[in-house]
C-alpha cells in the first residue's frame, strides 16, 4: 500500500509538472499568472523559475531511495563528479518554440552544459606511465556545480600539471572521462607565462585594485607582451578542445579572468554557439582597467559572449562603464550594444550548497569536534577568521583591529579568543612570503603583549582544515570576521551563516566583499582600512543583545538557504538560453547582409543605374572614437579611403551609371573630396546640389528660413564651453553639437540638458527638427531630410543629364541617422511586407511586375527657389514628363553601413565592404 501510494504521488506530481510545462492548458498554474504563451523575456524567466521550484519541491518530497531510482532511470548510473549523468547516452535536443525561436523544453532530455574553467574540479597525481590518482577539489565553483542536476555537465579545463608524453595524455584523458572531465594540455612554458604570468601577475592584481606590476616583477616571468601572447595561445587551446567536444545545442559556460579571449575564439568558429562568461573576481572601475595595455582587446573579446555575469551590480556597472569609456560603445540597462548587437550584462550572486553544511552539523564526527572546541574555549567568546593568506584578504588589518579592541576593552582580554585560519597560497612568490612573515610578526607581538602562561588571545594556523573540523568551528563561533580589502564574493561568510542555526552568531563583513551586497541586512558592515571602526564593531558584536542577533541571523540565513549555488547555476543557464531567444527576436529586425553576387548581376543587366552614396563612415577612413588623440582632427577633415579612388572613378565615367554623393556635410567638404570626379554632389542633406561640372544650386523651398540660427548657436556655444573636447558645427541649413570625443557619460548628461533647453526654450514653437544622434544633437529645418529632398534632386539630375530612359537600378548606401532613413523608403516599389518571416522589408529578390512609380509631372512644378547662392528654375511643364523611375523591386538595393537597426533592406558591416562592393561593380562597367 505504501509503495502504491508513493507511486500515485509521483504520478500526480508529474502530471502537475506537465501542466506547468504546457502553454495555455486549462488548469495550468502558470496560466493563472500569465495567460497564454509567455512571449516577453520576463514571462519566460518566471515560467522557468516556477518549473525549477516545482521540480525541486517534487524531488524533496520523495524518499531518497525513490530519488535515486528516478535519477538512474532518467540518466543512467550516477558515478563520477557530476551526479545523475551517463556520458554514453546520446543527447536529445528536443525544443519548444516561442514565436518561431528555439527554447528549452523542460520535458526534453537534459541540456548539455560545457563548463570551461582554468582548472578541472579534480587534482591529478601521476602514479605510473599510464596510471593516475584523481582527487575531487574543493572550491566555490566546484561545489556550485556538483549539486546541479538539471544539466548533463562536462567540465573542460587544465589538469594543473605538465603531461608532455602521448601515453600520459591518453591515459589521463581516459581517467578524467569517468569523472565527466575533459583535459586541456598546456606546455610548461605556455602554462608558466599564461597562468603565473599574465593571469596571476597582471590580471588578478589589477582586478583587485592592486595595480599593474613594476618592471622588476615582470622580469620574473619575462615581458608583458610574452605573457599576453601566451595568454592568447592558451585561450586558443581551450577553444580548440571545446570545439572538438561541442555538439549542436550545447551551452558553453566560460569562467573567470583566465579565459577572457575564449568567447571571441568560440564565436569566430561558430556564431550560433550559446556562450556565457562569468567573472568570479571584482571588475575594476574603468579608470583602473584603462591602465591595462590590452584593455580594448580584452573587452571586445568578452563582448563576443551572449551573456556576461558578475557577482554584484557594481562589477557589472564597472564593466559597462569600461565598454562605454574605453570602446565608445552604448551602455544600456540590459548590457552593451555594439552596432545593433546586444551583449547582456547581468548580476548573479553565487551561493553555497547550504544543505550540505546544515546536514553536516548532525554528523557524529562534527558533533565530536563541536564538543571538543566548546571544552577548549570554555568561558571565552570565539571570534573566527578563515582566509587565504593573500594580500586582498586584509589579515594584517584584521589582527591590528583586534589588538586595538583589546587595548580599549581590558575587560575582554581573558574572555575572547581570535582563531585565524590562514590557508597558504603561492608560497614560492616573494610578496606572499613577506606577507606571511609580517602576519606572524604581528601575531607574535600581540600574543606576547596580551597572552598568559596558559593561553593566548590569537590562535593563528597556517593550514587548511578538513570539512568536518571547519563546520564544527563555524558552529561554535560567536563572531566571524571577514575583512577583505577587495573580494569577488567571499563564501566563508555564507558558510558561517549556514552553520549558525543554534548559536546565531554575528557576522562582521567588509563592505568591499561582494557578499556585502547580499548579506548586508544582517551583517555589520565595516571599512577594513578603518582599524578604529572595526575595533568598535567587534565590541558591538560581542555585546549585542540576543534578540538583535536572532533578527540579524534570520535575514542572512534566509538568503543563504534560498540563494544556493544550484539556484545560481540554474538561473544563469536559464537567462543565457533566454538571451538567445531575445537575440533571435532582435535579429529579425536586423537587415540581412547584402548578397554581392546578386547586386552585381542585376547591375550588369540594367541600362540606367543610379548609385547614391553617403560620406561619413561610408566612404571615409574610420576615425578611432576613443583611440589616439589626433582621431578627432581626422574626423573634422574626412578623407576618402585609399582603395576607393579607382573603382569610384570607373563608375563615374560609365555613361550608364549616375553617381550621387548625398551627405549632411558642408559644400566645401564635398568639393575637397570629389572635385576631380564626374558625379553629383548633394550637401547638407540635399539642400544644395551640383554636378562637379557645374555650379552649386539650392533645392530649398521658399518656406525654409534661417532666423532661428542665432538663438540655437548661443546654446551650442555655451555647452561647448562647458563640455571638454566637444565642438559644434555651423552649417548653412543646420547646426550640430558633437560630444563624441568627450567623456561619454558627462556628454550624455550635457546632451540631455541641451535637448531640454531646446524643446522648452525660445525655439520650442519654431518649425524645426531636433535630431539626436548617438553622440550629437542637430537642429535643422523641419522636413529637411534626405528622403524629402530626393524628389527635387532626381528631377534636376534627369533634366540636366537629358535622360532618355527611366532609372531601372538603384543602389543606396549610407550610415544615415534614423531621421534620414526616409531615403530608403523613398525608392520602395511597394509598401514593405509585414509577413512574420520579414517584418520590415519586402523579400529582396522575388518575381514582380515592372511598376512605373514617379514621373516628373508629379513633382513640384514651375517653382522658384531663391534661398542660397543659385536659383533653380523647375523646367517641368504641365504635360506628362518622362518617367524618372521604372524600378523592378529586385533591382533596388538599400544598404545601411555598420548600423544594424535600420529600415534599409541590407547591411554592410563596414566601409571596407563598401569599397569591396564598388570595386566589383566597377569591374562590370
Amino acid at each position: 500500500m505504501a509503495i502504491a501510494s508513493q507511486e500515485m504521488c509521483i504520478l500526480h506530481n508529474k502530471s502537475h509538472l506537465a501542466l506547468l510545462q504546457t502553454d495555455g492548458m486549462p488548469g495550468s498554474k502558470y496560466k493563472s499568472n500569465i495567460p497564454g504563451r509567455p512571449r516577453t523575456r520576463l514571462e519566460r524567466l518566471l515560467r522557468e523559475r516556477e518549473l525549477r521550484k516545482f521540480s525541486k519541491s517534487f524531488n524533496d518530497e520523495l524518499p531518497s531511495s525513490t530519488q535515486d531510482s528516478l535519477e538512474q532511470s532518467d540518466s543512467g548510473t550516477s558515478s563520477g563528479v557530476f551526479h545523475g549523468e551517463d556520458s554514453s547516452e546520446p543527447t536529445s535536443k528536443a525544443t519548444a518554440s516561442y514565436d518561431g525561436c528555439e527554447h528549452n523544453d523542460p520535458q526534453s532530455t537534459k541540456l548539455r552544459l560545457l563548463v570551461v574553467a582554468n582548472r578541472l574540479p579534480v587534482s591529478a597525481i601521476r602514479l605510473g606511465e599510464d596510471s593516475w590518482k584523481l582527487d575531487i577539489s574543493v572550491g566555490g565553483l566546484v561545489s556550485a556545480l556538483l549539486g546541479v542536476k538539471e544539466f548533463e555537465t562536462r567540465w573542460i579545463g587544465w589538469a594543473g600539471l605538465n603531461v608532455p608524453d602521448e601515453i600520459g595524455q591518453k591515459s589521463l584523458t581516459q581517467a578524467l572521462a569517468e569523472q565527466r572531465c575533459i583535459p586541456v594540455f598546456l606546455e610548461e612554458e605556455t602554462a608558466q607565462q599564461y597562468y603565473n604570468g599574465y593571469c596571476n601577475n597582471i590580471l588578478w592584481p589589477l582586478f583587485h585594485y592592486l595595480g599593474l606590476p613594476q618592471e622588476d616583477r615582470l622580469a620574473t616571468t619575462r615581458t608583458f607582451q610574452s605573457q599576453f601572447d601566451a595568454y592568447k595561445k592558451a585561450n586558443q587551446l581551450f577553444a580548440d578542445v571545446v570545439l572538438q567536444h561541442y555538439e549542436e545545442g550545447d551551452v558553453v559556460w566560460c569562467h573567470d579572468y583566465h579565459l577572457m579571449f575564449l568567447p571571441k575564439y568560440l564565436k569566430e568558429r561558430n556564431r550560433t554557439m550559446k556562450v556565457g562568461w562569468f567573472l568570479h573576481t571584482p571588475f575594476p572601475s574603468s579608470e583602473i582597467h584603462r591602465t591595462l595595455p590590452s584593455r580594448s582587446e580584452l573587452l571586445r573579446s568578452i563582448l563576443a559572449a551572449d551573456l556576461i555575469g558578475f557577482h554584484t551590480y557594481d562589477y557589472g556597472r564597472h564593466f559597462v562603464s569600461a565598454c562605454t569609456r574605453i570602446l565608445g560603445l552604448e551602455g544600456t540597462p540590459e548590457g552593451v550594444e555594439d552596432q545593433g548587437k546586444l551583449t547582456r550584462v547581468a548580476t548573479f550572486p553565487i551561493g553555497i550548497d547550504s544543505d550540505r553544511f546544515i546536514k553536516a552539523l548532525e554528523l557524529p564526527e562534527v558533533q565530536y569536534h563541536i564538543k571538543d572546541l566548546k571544552e577548549r574555549f570554555a568561558g571565552r567568546k570565539v571570534m573566527l577568521g578563515v582566509d587565504r593568506l593573500d594580500m586582498i584578504k586584509g589579515i594584517p588589518q584584521k589582527i591590528l583591529a583586534f589588538e586595538k579592541f583589546l587595548e580599549e576593552n581590558p575587560i575582554w582580554r581573558n574572555k575572547v579568543v581570535l582563531v585565524q585560519i590562514a590557508v597558504p597560497t603561492r608560497t614560492n612568490v616573494p610578496e606572499y612570503q613577506k606577507l606571511t612573515s609580517h602576519v606572524h610578526e604581528i601575531v607574535g607581538r600581540i600574543n606576547g603583549r596580551f597572552g598568559t602562561l596558559t593561553d593566548v588571545p590569537i590562535h593563528h594556523l597556517d593550514c587548511s582544515l578538513e570539512f568536518h573540523e571547519l563546520c564544527a568551528l563555524y558552529a561554535v563561533t560567536d563572531v566571524a570576521l571577514v575583512t577583505s580589502l577587495r573580494d569577488g564574493m567571499n563564501l566563508v561568510s555564507y558558510e558561517f551563516v549556514a552553520c549558525q542555526a543554534s548559536k546565531k552568531g554575528v557576522l562582521i563583513l567588509s563592505e568591499f566583499a561582494g557578499a556585502a551586497q547580499s548579506l548586508g541586512a544582517g551583517a555589520i558592515l565595516v571599512n577594513p582600512w578603518n582599524i578604529t571602526e572595526v575595533a568598535s564593531s567587534i565590541s558591538y558584536a560581542l555585546n549585542m543583545p540576543a534578540d538583535e542577533r536572532e533578527i540579524r541571523h534570520h535575514h542572512n540565513f534566509k538568503h543563504v538557504t534560498s540563494h544556493t549555488s544550484q539556484e545560481w547555476a540554474a538561473t544563469f543557464v536559464s537567462e543565457l538560453n533566454d538571451t538567445i531567444v531575445e537575440s533571435k527576436l532582435r535579429t529579425r529586425q536586423i537587415p540581412q547582409p547584402l548578397p554581392f553576387e546578386v547586386a552585381v548581376e542585376r547591375y550588369t543587366h540594367c541600362n540606367n543605374r543610379l548609385i547614391i552614396l553617403g560620406l561619413n563612415a561610408t566612404l571615409t577612413e574610420p576615425a578611432e572614437t576613443l583611440g589616439r588623440k589626433d582621431s578627432q582632427i581626422k574626423e573634422l577633415k574626412p578623407k576618402l579611403r585609399p582603395g576607393l579612388h579607382e573603382p569610384l572613378r570607373k563608375l563615374c565615367d560609365d555613361p550608364k551609371t549616375t553617381v550621387l554623393v548625398l551627405s549632411g556635410s558642408r559644400r566645401s567638404v564635398l568639393d575637397d573630396n570629389f572635385g576631380d570626379y564626374s558625379l553629383w554632389l548633394a550637401a547638407e542633406n540635399g539642400m544644395f546640389l551640383r554636378s562637379t561640372k557645374g555650379e552649386w544650386i539650392t533645392t530649398m523651398p521658399e518656406s525654409i528660413t534661417t532666423e532661428w540660427v542665432d538663438s540655437v548657436k548661443h546654446v551650442f556655444e555655451y555647452f561647448t564651453e562647458r563640455t571638454p573636447r566637444s565642438h559644434f558645427e555651423h552649417r548653412e541649413t543646420s547646426l550640430i553639437w558633437n560630444y563624441k570625443y568627450s567623456d561619454l557619460e558627462f556628454g550624455r548628461l550635457q546632451a540631455r540638458d541641451v535637448l531640454q533647453h531646446l524643446w522648452t526654450g525660445p525655439i520650442s514653437n519654431a518649425a524645426l527638427d531636433v535630431v539626436r544622434g548617438s553622440r550629437s544633437v542637430e537642429v535643422r529645418c523641419f522636413g529637411a531630410t534626405k528622403g524629402a529632398a530626393m524628389d527635387r534632386i532626381l528631377g534636376e539630375v534627369v533634366l540636366q543629364k537629358g535622360m532618355k530612359e527611366p532609372i531601372d537600378y538603384v543602389l543606396c548606401i549610407g550610415h544615415f541617422l534614423p531621421k534620414d532613413e526616409d531615403i530608403y523608403t523613398f525608392f520602395e516599389p511597394e509598401p514593405p511586407s509585414k509577413t512574420p518571416s520579414s517584418p520590415q522589408v519586402p523579400t529582396p529578390i522575388r518575381t514582380s511586375h515592372l511598376r512605373r512609380q514617379r514621373s516628373l509631372s508629379n513633382m513640384e512644378q514651375n517653382t522658384s527657389y531663391s534661398i542660397g547662392e543659385g536659383v533653380l528654375q523647375s523646367r517641368v511643364t504641365d504635360q506628362e514628363g518622362p518617367y524618372v523611375l521604372d524600378l523592378p523591386p529586385d533591382n533596388y538595393f538599400s544598404c545601411t553601413v555598420a548600423r544594424e537597426r535600420s529600415s534599409s533592406r541590407y547591411l554592410l558591416r563596414s566601409s571596407d565592404e563598401v569599397v569591396e562592393l564598388l570595386r566589383e561593380l566597377s569591374d562590370h562597367c
